[in-house]
């Protein structure tokens, strides 16, 4: 037994040779801590402090025109069990030939030009329990193919398993009163296996680029039902449409992003503005730009997200230094109500 496992580990290393392909490994170790002002409900703490570990490894095959990326995350939480989660964001497979790339497995896709808030971005689901400004996406399952021509870049996909939102447990603070249920609802009988596709196209038109997309399939923002003691999510299958446009007019850059969705109900959102680019700024290297956008939602206060009839202004430091290091700071108000805004800092 012996002698055949030492063939086995033989014939393995053989295997995993630079000569079949080059290994890289990076990620992150990350410790958080979040300290509330306030007194939370009966028994719930003031801090919350977690660590994240994210790795990456990356596999180029010889051949030079395949990869492989696995992405796992994990994060270990002091006060929430749901925020003790793991999740894989990305075990991509990637091969490419001539004009046309395939993609299969699990992966992250990013559609937007705005900043205070990404109406087209609807390929992956919202990690709510990382942070509020629902920026966190879980990996998705996938099948995507894109074609890239002088005529534009064009998507498509395939999306056979649907992943639930994950939302703050008993004791965490930022949470629903009462708690969001696990058990969700459906408006497909074939729940979260129903087969969902997605489409987008691009193209550069001199210095603005103009994106069309369409996603069919189960509604990444959850409506809710109070159900037999518990709060529900349902989630509704949709038709999703979204134009994103983005230019560039000596020192402005101009961005749209609208979208028309047909799902549990109606609507159609907007968000428009611009950044204006101070180059050099306090005599620096540093270039600084300021934002203003204009966020609107035909469904009022009954909006599932920010931004039914709010502004954005906020600030964008970028250092110009090898790690190309940015700060991005700003505000969302809420017009209709001058209590309700939203902070942001990214950095």
């Amino acid at each position: 037994m012996g002698k055949r496992v030492n063939q086995l580990g033989g014939l393995l290393a053989m295997l995993v040779t630079p000569s079949l392909f080059a290994f890289e490994l990076a990620g992150q170790l990350n410790v958080e801590h979040r300290q509330f002002l306030s007194q939370g409900l009966q028994g719930q703490s003031k801090g919350q402090s977690s660590v994240v570990v994210q790795p990456e490894l990356y596999w180029d095959f010889q051949s030079g025109d395949s990869s492989f990326t696995f992405t796992p995350f994990f994060r270990v939480d002091s006060l929430d069990d749901e925020r003790t989660h793991g999740d894989i964001r990305e075990a991509l497979f990637l091969t490419y030939w001539d004009d046309y790339e395939l993609r299969v497995g699990i992966s992250k896709v990013f559609w937007g030009v705005t900043e205070s808030a990404h109406l087209v971005d609807v390929v992956n689901q919202t990690d709510a329990v990382e942070a509020v400004d629902g920026e966190d996406k879980l990996g998705q399952p996938m099948v995507h193919f894109t074609a890239i021509k002088d005529w534009g870049a064009f998507h498509a996909m395939v999306l056979p398993y649907f992943r639930e939102r994950t939302f703050a447990g008993q004791d965490g603070r930022l949470r629903t009163e009462p708690v969001v249920s696990d058990n969700a609802i459906y408006e497909s009988s074939r729940e979260e296996k129903h087969i969902d596709v997605a489409f987008r196209y691009s193209k550069m038109l001199g210095d603005w680029d103009i994106g069309l997309s369409y996603l069919y399939g189960t509604n990444r923002d959850p409506y809710f039902r109070f159900e037999q003691g518990e709060l529900k999510p349902y989630y509704a299958l949709m038709s999703h449409f979204g134009i994103d446009v983005q230019g560039i007019v000596g020192d402005w850059l101009w961005k749209l992003e609208s979208v028309y969705r047909d799902s549990y109900d109606h609507h159609v959102g907007v968000v428009t503005g611009f950044e204006y680019t101070i180059v050099g700024a306090f005599d620096t290297v540093w270039d600084v730009g300021l934002i203003g956008e204009y966020l609107y939602d035909s469904r009022g206060n009954n909006a599932q997200n920010i931004g039914q009839n709010d502004v954005f202004a906020g600030v964008r430091f970028a250092l110009n230094d090898e790690d190309g290091t940015e700060i991005l700071t700003g505000i969302t108000q809420d017009l209709d109500n001058s209590d309700v805004y939203n902070a942001k800092l990214e950095a």
